[in-house]
């Protein structure tokens, strides 16, 4: 079985290198950057299957890089490491699209419990029963996680964006509420979780949709309850 790859991009060489020995011996295959230019040129070039992404960086900080992820590699997993516990970077790490954050100092424990997590959500992201569906003139492309919008333009999308709309699009014209989003999308238990990781990246796709959220065609808010889908599929 093929080992899973993971690069780690961190300045900071003591932290950089007590994680790579910790993964290596639990048998990942471990890719290293010191700085944000060539963690993404790593990014780009190695193909791994994880980012392990520190923030500060020098030349290029982490959110430049994790946005160029989310451009040229929209599906790659990347978990943010920051030396701050600021709620704007975490919030702002997950609007730019991150899977995962953790706060410095971490244990090396919790961090690869975090990975796998992660990589667990990746391998189980929900079926699609069609490679495209077209909702209030949207048309989205799952293979190739583009989404056209009326007035043509295609517009990237990242591949949770991707299975949140395939999630809603599989359930027409229910109400979904957030904890049910975090439990079959995200792959993870919302039992006493506070998070606005689901209205953040809801509000992201009105703003890639081109969807109004005072009078949305595709998701509509159901104040107090959840989302739906404002117009079946296929309209």
């Amino acid at each position: 079985m093929a080992q899973t790859r993971i690069l780690v991009v961190e300045d900071d060489a003591a932290v950089r290198r007590g994680v790579a020995d910790a993964f290596t011996a639990s048998g990942y295959v471990i890719h290293e950057a010191a700085d944000g230019p060539r963690g993404l040129e790593k990014a780009l070039s190695v193909d791994p299957e994880l980012v392990l992404l520190d923030v500060m960086l020098p030349e290029m900080n982490g959110f430049e890089v994790l946005r160029e992820l989310r451009r040229q590699r929209p599906g790659l997993p990347v978990i943010l490491l920051t030396a701050r516990g600021a709620e704007e970077d975490r919030v702002r790490g997950l609007r730019t699209g991150a899977d995962d954050y953790v706060v410095k100092p971490f244990s090396v424990i919790e961090l690869m419990a975090r990975v796998e997590a992660v990589l667990r959500r990746s391998a189980e992201r929900p079926k699609r029963s069609a490679d495209q569906a077209t909702v209030a003139g949207r048309t989205i492309h799952f293979d190739k996680r583009v989404v056209v919008i009326p007035s043509g333009e295609e517009i990237e999308l990242t591949e949770r964006e991707c299975d949140v709309l395939a999630y809603f699009i599989a359930n027409p014209g229910r109400v979904i509420d957030r904890e049910e989003l975090l439990r079959y999308v995200w792959k993870i238990d919302p039992k006493g979780l506070e998070t606005r990781t689901v209205d953040m990246l809801i509000a992201r796709l009105r703003e890639h949709l081109a969807d109004d959220a005072a009078t949305p065609a595709v998701i509509a808010t159901v104040r107090g309850k959840g989302y739906r889908l404002a117009t079946p599929p296929g309209a």
